[in-house]
């Protein structure tokens, strides 16, 4: 754990540009990171509609993640619901990158 709060949970090697991957927080909880343009972003790894890992999703064209089993798209830089059937945000935590390593902070 780094001394304010921020943990190493990847590498920019794991996540190439346009893909997302699953990591757990610290306190167990799944984590989507996105490889948004070299920008890296991290979600709850959960669909607010129906609780289906986002990760499993594709991330579009357009900067949304969609989630496979309903469609429901979410912005991949904020969280924000972009097209239903959701209708909750996913929460977002702050992420910090450190030469190559990719640092999970708290929730945003």
């Amino acid at each position: 754990m780094i001394a304010d709060g921020f943990v190493p949970v990847a590498r920019m090697t794991d996540i190439p540009d346009g893909e997302l991957i699953a990591v757990d927080a610290p306190d167990g909880e799944a984590v989507c990171l996105v490889n948004v343009g070299g920008d890296i972003y991290a979600l709850r790894d959960s669909c607010t509609h129906q609780e289906f890992p986002i990760s499993a999703g594709a991330l579009m064209d357009d900067g949304t993640i969609e989630c496979p089993l309903h469609g429901a798209r979410f912005d991949a830089r904020t969280g924000r619901v972009c097209l239903g059937p959701a209708v909750d945000d996913i929460p977002q935590y702050t992420v910090r990158i450190e030469r190559d390593t990719i640092l999970l902070g708290p929730r945003a």
